[in-house]
């Protein structure tokens, strides 16, 4: 039968357990404010029935508070780090964006390339207004061509600037990416040994869902709550959790992943810095997939800003493949001007990529290339030839193809118009006579880090087959391949001596002739210049490619700015603490407290009667 106390007995579980109540919901009000805190509700469930033998069978014991729990959303907490990878993937972009926009600016604030190209060409017609042999106005002309050259150098730099802050934060980055895979796995395992032993780990969690949201705006995130098993096969009955970045997994329970950066001598595009990283996992060597297409947040963004070359690299038909060359037809670019292929680099065809250190190039004299031959590393030197001849028929790809508009794809944009420029002005100067009647050579030139200096005069100088009208150069020919915005230069002679520069084919016919400004001057509003624009038109042209991207970034991040707000506002709907509903708690509980504080009293009354009353006198 029944304890005589039991009804005491159920009062003071009723006392503790509401008493639990209280403290949780108090709990929660004094964490309204704290970032990341999510509510917790006390389970208040009945304590086990007691058998007795009377007619009904059981009787109640009272309640208890069962555990305090977490009131979370994993859908909106799914749906939120989903859509935070693409936050910060446009964030990123949009930062970088305007950065080159900054860069490309012509306005009243900053002398872009409108005014000192429109600068140079009214030098020249100052050229024709004081009369060619007028040395001050020559030199006058040459000092404006020179600012244009210094205008490119400076955008070469700042860009390559520009790149290498991409390239540190992408370091930076996967420092923190590694930070928190291994918090992330120590918390698990504080999560386990509290849990296992039938605590609740509220606090922990909420710290490990607060990593994940920071996590999720750098790659994208994906979670997984798996049963935890002994070696016996046997339930423990918690729960671990596995985290997965970019679809491959970082924390599996206890154990975390790191990934680490390497770095090479070998580029994707010509005009790449040195020492670009790579991301691999530090226990399989693997390539971390940071660009693929499942991939988000901001390291993605910070690779297509380094990167991005809108999927414009190189590409063709292998024709031949051995342990020694590779070679390449049916080239995608053809023009030498659009070549920005780097001189130390690797193919890729299928699934395998194979470092070059040099290549050769077969093209006519007006610049178009027919095929790409490249002398394969030493380490590819017993690759096996069965494998090499499979090679042949299929697709080879030159560096790396990202579609996206980062620095090589504005980098290779401006690249491709000043060889343009240059070869159109140099190839009507190398047909004059300077003023002392000497033959002119090329007005533009390059000169690299070194100080060599490239005239193109084996682009020019070649025997070109007369079948096929085309010659062999490596990518250390004197030819237009050297020319980039970072090695464009006034030839050192016309710097020199402003005589060394043709305004005339032939200067018997008199020193102040200018026939051949006449024919520069074209070169001016030239529509077949540069992508179908005029040469003056060029920066507008390259402005509303960088305009279309930034708006459609702008336009994006917003969006996803928006709705980020809208599932923060879902997920503490669910998650938050309303102080509302938390004061009507107080009071229900409060309220449950009371009347089991006065079962208590009406108990004790009880047993005071039964006990001093109640008796034989």
């Amino acid at each position: 039968m029944a304890s005589t106390f039991m009804g005491l007995n159920i009062g003071s579980s009723a006392l503790s357990t509401y008493q639990t109540a209280v403290n949780t919901t108090a709990n929660n009000i004094a964490n309204v404010k704290t970032e990341g805190y999510t509510r917790q509700t006390t389970e208040i469930t009945s304590t086990a029935a007691l058998r007795i033998s009377e007619r009904y069978g059981s009787v109640g014991t009272g309640v208890e508070a069962s555990k305090i729990t977490q009131t979370r959303s994993v859908y909106y907490d799914t749906k939120y780090w989903e859509n935070n990878s693409s936050y910060g993937l446009f964030e990123q972009k949009l930062y970088y964006l305007d950065q080159i926009q900054g860069i490309l600016k012509d306005d009243s604030t900053q002398n872009g390339f409108s005014t000192i190209f429109a600068n140079m060409f009214n030098a020249l017609d100052s050229v024709i207004t004081g009369g060619p042999s007028d040395v001050s106005a020559r030199n006058q002309f040459i000092n404006k061509a020179q600012s244009l050259c210094t205008y490119f150098n400076a955008l070469y730099t700042d860009l390559q600037e520009l790149q290498k802050d991409c390239n540190e934060e992408i370091k930076t980055s996967l420092d923190s990416v590694n930070a928190m895979s291994e918090k992330l796995a120590l918390l698990n395992k504080e999560i386990y040994n509290l849990e296992v032993r039938g605590g609740t780990a509220n606090q922990l969690r909420d710290e490990r869902n607060s990593l994940l949201d920071q996590l999720s705006t750098m790659v994208k995130v994906e979670t997984s709550e798996v049963d935890v098993y002994n070696t016996n096969g046997e339930n423990l009955g918690v729960k671990t959790c596995r985290i997965f970045i970019n679809g491959q997994v970082l924390v599996d329970g206890f154990d975390h992943r790191t990934l680490e950066i390497t770095s090479t001598d070998y580029k994707n595009n010509q005009c790449d810095i040195d020492g670009l990283y790579d991301i691999v996992w530090s226990d399989t060597k693997m390539n971390f997939a940071v660009s693929g297409g499942t991939a988000g947040g901001t390291l993605k963004g910070l690779f297509q800003m380094r990167d991005g070359n809108n999927a414009d690299s190189e590409h063709g038909t292998v024709t031949i493949a051995n342990a020694n060359t590779i070679r390449i037809e049916d080239l995608a670019i053809t023009d030498l001007a659009a070549f920005a292929v780097a001189d130390r680099g690797s193919v890729t065809i299928g699934n395998y990529s194979y470092h070059y250190d040099s290549f050769e190039i077969e093209m006519t004299e007006d610049g178009t290339i027919s095929s790409v031959t490249f002398q394969l590393a030493e380490e590819n030197n017993n690759t096996s030839p069965a494998l090499m001849d499979r090679l042949v028929g299929k697709n080879g790809v030159v560096g790396a193809s990202v579609d996206a508009m980062g620095v090589p794809y504005y980098m290779a944009q401006i690249n491709q118009f000043i060889r343009t420029f240059a070869k159109a002005f140099n190839d009507i100067e190398r047909t004059g006579e300077t003023l002392d009647g000497e033959p002119m050579g090329t007005f533009f030139t390059a000169e690299n880090l070194v100080g060599t200096v490239f005239d193109y005069s084996e682009q020019y100088d070649a025997a070109y087959d007369p079948g096929s009208n085309e010659a062999t150069f490596t990518d250390k020919s004197n030819t237009y391949y050297q020319l980039t915005a970072g090695t464009f230069q006034v030839n050192i002679n016309s710097i020199r001596d402003p005589r060394y520069f043709a305004t005339t084919k032939d200067v018997t016919n008199g020193t102040d002739a200018y026939e051949l400004i006449t024919e520069l001057k074209k070169l001016q509003a030239d529509v077949t210049m540069f992508r179908g624009d005029d040469a003056e038109s060029f920066l507008e042209t390259l402005l509303s490619d960088i305009s279309v991207d930034t708006n459609k970034s702008d336009i994006f991040f917003k969006n996803y700015k928006n709705l980020a707000a809208s599932m923060d506002q879902q997920r503490k709907s669910v998650a938050g603490v309303d102080e509302d509903e938390e004061a009507l708690d107080l009071i229900r509980f409060q309220n449950a407290y009371n009347l089991s504080s006065k079962m208590i009293s009406i108990m004790t009354q009880l047993y005071d009667k039964l006990i001093n009353e109640t008796g034989v006198t």
